[in-house]
């Protein structure tokens, strides 16, 4: 077989899998406009990758590709999945002659902004990171985007030096807070979208103004890597060891313990559980209980367990745990009496273990009776110097650098 015939199969290959992907996308309806489905027909995902990386990766619809970790194999710099940025996309609403702001760089979404936004748009992508950006910037060159799209190596918690309002800006990285810049680069009837960290809960947000605030109009289940820079917002992370040198680490955003040796020698003790009566079925989504904990339970935080640990087998399902004193619970799960789903529950250690197990399943009750029916949870950002207003239902306030975020859960009708 010749070379050029090789390289028609590759080719031939590489489109075969963009159209099924874009296929996927359609029917999942994460793309829904004819904008976005040609820019995902057009832009070749494969040129912004690494070389190597399976083709069958690179246009899966749920799988992100790192391109940068740091010396200790953390994710600093990824592809996201194409779900979420098909998605991202539509809940920005982005369109012909826009100028749209990408905040964390790589190449292939900024790409993807240049053909939805056409030759009258304006597409500027701005990265911390310069390694991100010179990549960017020659991935974006061998690709022909580089005369439509403009990259920019700058922290953008403190906006983009020259530049004009924004009609829309994306944020393609995990962010805890949203920084006064990005609000002020905003347009009167612009959009943001951002993936927002929430006690460690992070939802793709999309905001509009509303007088001196912004409120939601569509949100996605979703994971980034988190923003660096000085809106950096690391976590407070505690390794609890068990008597074989393996560790369970607790990872706070906020409400860490003042003192942390109240664990001291936890996992010695005798594992406790609380079961909480509220059933799920085995294909149900219930991660709104997950938010609405994140919320509404002090002392809430991720979990991560050494192999080996007795949480071992449960944590990379139900992450999820509350401190109480000296004492922490985690979210667990076991089968119901007749197979169709799981009851949840909580596990706990700690001399006041049940207590702690208590609280979360408390939790569990009321997310049950008084949301779990009802419409989604809206959000509404305050910066400093607003407040929120009254609201009905249950309304989680959770305290930011730079303002408040509520979390809205409409009483059930």
């Amino acid at each position: 077989m010749t070379h050029t015939a090789d390289t028609s199969d590759a080719l031939d290959r590489i489109a075969s899998l963009r159209d099924a992907l874009v296929d996927r996308l359609l029917a999942d309806g994460m793309i829904t406009s004819p904008a976005v489905e040609a820019a995902f027909r057009t832009v070749p995902r494969h040129a912004f990758v690494p070389t190597g990386t399976p083709l069958e990766v690179v246009y899966a619809v749920d799988q992100s590709v790192i391109t940068k970790t740091d010396e200790h194999g953390v994710h600093l710099s990824s592809v996201s999945a194409a779900y979420i940025q098909a998605r991202m996309i539509e809940q920005a609403g982005v369109g012909p002659g826009m100028r749209v702001l990408e905040i964390g760089s790589g190449g292939y979404n900024a790409a993807l902004l240049a053909e939805v936004v056409g030759k009258d748009g304006h597409v500027v992508s701005v990265d911390i990171d310069a390694d991100v950006t010179h990549r960017a910037t020659a991935l974006l060159h061998e690709t022909g985007y580089d005369d439509r799209v403009l990259v920019v190596q700058a922290d953008a918690v403190h906006g983009v030096p020259g530049e004009d309002v924004f009609d829309r800006i994306l944020v393609t990285v995990g962010a805890w807070d949203i920084a006064p810049a990005w609000i002020d680069s905003l347009a009167p009837d612009g959009v943001i979208v951002v993936p927002l960290r929430m006690n460690g809960v992070t939802r793709t947000i999309a905001f509009r103004r509303d007088g001196d605030h912004l409120i939601s109009t569509s949100t996605e289940v979703a994971g980034f890597v988190p923003l660096q820079g000085d809106a950096a917002r690391p976590e407070r992370i505690f390794r609890l060891p068990d008597r074989q040198g393996r560790f369970v680490s607790l990872r706070f955003d906020v409400g860490a313990p003042a003192d942390v040796r109240q664990l001291n020698g936890v996992l010695d003790t005798e594992r406790t559980a609380v079961w909480s009566e509220v059933t799920v079925g085995h294909s149900e989504s219930f991660a709104d209980l997950h938010l609405w904990l994140a919320g509404f339970l002090p002392g809430f935080c991720l979990l991560a367990a050494d192999d080996g640990t007795e949480l071992a087998g449960e944590r990379r399902w139900f992450p999820f745990g509350v401190v109480h004193g000296d004492s922490f619970a985690y979210l667990a799960w076991r089968p119901t009496n007749d197979k169709s789903g799981a009851e949840l529950g909580a596990r706990a250690f700690g001399a006041h273990g049940r207590d702690a197990a208590a609280a979360m399943t408390e939790q569990m009750q009321a997310w049950d009776q008084r949301a779990r029916r009802s419409p989604s949870p809206t959000f509404a950002y305050w910066p400093a110097g607003t407040s929120p207003g009254a609201a009905a239902g249950d309304v989680a306030v959770l305290a930011k650098t730079y303002g408040q975020l509520t979390i809205s859960w409409p009483a059930a009708s």
